[in-house]
């Protein structure tokens, strides 16, 4: 039997620079993004369609959220099977193709995770938990297209 979660969010536009949008250039993107309980999130669009650039994007924040729910799931399934890690990090790039009509959508996205774990001989087990990360991701569960990962994994030892 499944379990469903809810997820709630406000989105507020505050780029009406006083005449709406009377036409493409007349508004700013600049939006917040609100979640009870939780910071504030000062986003826009990507510069590339008229975002501000020191601004969150959603290309941005979906790319991230791809990369943490693998870390999550990733450290999930190492702690379960004894692998200590002690660093994580991820430079994760997307590729997203925009159509004639200027709408698009992401068709690659390839994960860099950089992980240091306690014992030198796991490295090739830590290293294929990357896939059974990416099979458990909720975000990748949720995505169309291709998500490979290209690990370094390193022992302090």
């Amino acid at each position: 039997m499944s379990t469903l979660h809810t997820y709630k969010s406000k989105i507020i536009w505050t780029g009406n620079t006083g005449m709406g949008t009377t036409d493409y250039k007349s508004y700013h993107r600049s939006h917040i993004i609100s979640i009870e309980n939780k910071a504030d999130i000062q986003a826009t669009s990507d510069p590339a369609f008229r975002g501000d650039k020191t601004k969150h994007n959603p290309e941005d924040l979906f790319l991230s959220s791809l990369s943490s729910c693998h870390m999550l799931w990733y450290l999930h399934l190492c702690s379960s099977a004894g692998i200590v890690v002690v660093a994580y990090e991820d430079t994760p790039i997307g590729i997203m193709e925009e159509s004639d009509n200027g709408s698009g959508k992401f068709i690659n996205v390839t994960l860099h995770p950089i992980v240091t774990i306690t014992d030198i001989s796991r490295i090739k087990e830590a290293n294929a938990l990357h896939q059974e990360a990416n099979k458990m991701c909720f975000i990748a569960n949720s995505c169309n297209f291709n998500i490979s990962h290209e690990p370094v994994c390193k022992s302090i030892q």
